[in-house]
């Protein structure tokens, strides 16, 4: 691991971003350029103290997941990313396989939906990176690790995923989601999808049921109703973007203005700032 160059590196970077660049208010009376240490650290989901130490040239050998945190929050490119690694002393993720990697131009899309909730999702529904208000409203996504990354696994595993759903609609969700997780299986995924399909087959029998009928979907659902445990069901319609290789998607879930889902949404960002940053 080389501190000092680890150190230097991550400054540099984050004087070059300003709070435009990353969905934040420009402020005023900024003693220093680009970003703060807190601001990056909540950017990344750690805390001030662990960052500042990185910067410091005293923190602990970062994980893998730390460093994609990071990467994510300093909004770095590929090269950046590998080149992250290596000063930190982990090898690279290899570009041939599915990245967890969110590039910069659909980062700064994300960056600018601050009213409504938004996610980027991999190609097996693993969540990459959550606003705030999707975090109000779907739970923080980024804490599950293992095969429970992926929402088509807690889907058939997990109880609790289905909360969010209406029971009068947990059917059709169990088809929807069998049917993606088939259609990411040729997309490049097919080892990561194969066992999670495996170990959902060995777990699930209603897996197995819908697993069965073949069908296959890759597209999400133009509307749904979610449900809130304080503002209960609320319609939403979904938005897509794809990135250009089907790999990774940024859903955006809004409601018409007017509507009682609208009104909910609204509701919902207000439950989230009263949440504390983590």
């Amino acid at each position: 691991m080389k501190r000092d160059d680890l150190a230097e590196f991550l400054r540099k970077r984050r004087e070059s971003l300003r709070p435009g660049d990353v969905g934040l208010a420009p402020g005023v009376r900024r003693r220093t350029a680009g970003l703060r240490r807190e601001e990056v650290a909540v950017l990344c989901g750690m805390s001030t103290d662990y960052y500042t130490r990185l910067e410091q040239r005293r923190g602990p050998q970062p994980s893998d997941q730390m460093l994609l945190a990071i990467t994510r929050g300093l909004r770095l490119s590929l090269d950046e990313r590998d080149h992250l690694f290596l000063l930190a002393g982990q090898r690279p993720p290899a570009r041939s396989q599915p990245s967890e990697h969110v590039g910069p131009a659909l980062m700064r899309v994300f960056d600018r939906l601050e009213d409504t909730p938004a996610l980027v999702l991999s190609d097996l529904a693993e969540t990459l990176v959550q606003n705030r208000l999707a975090v109000a409203l779907l739970g923080d996504d980024l804490r599950h690790r293992g095969l429970a990354r992926s929402s088509y696994y807690r889907w058939f595993t997990d109880p609790a995923e289905r909360r969010y759903y209406p029971e009068r609609d947990h059917a059709h969700q169990s088809r929807v989601r069998a049917a993606a997780l088939r259609a990411a299986l040729g997309t490049g995924t097919s080892t990561r999808g194969r066992r999670i399909v495996d170990a959902l087959l060995a777990e699930s029998e209603e897996f197995a049921q819908v697993w069965s009928g073949y069908e296959v979907r890759s597209r999400f659902d133009d509307h749904k109703t979610l449900v809130h445990p304080e503002l209960g069901e609320i319609e939403v319609d979904c938005q897509v973007l794809f990135t250009e290789n089907q790999a990774q998607s940024l859903l955006v879930l809004t409601a018409p203005p007017g509507s009682e889902g609208f009104e909910k949404l609204q509701l919902l960002s207000i439950l989230a700032a009263r949440q504390p940053i983590s």
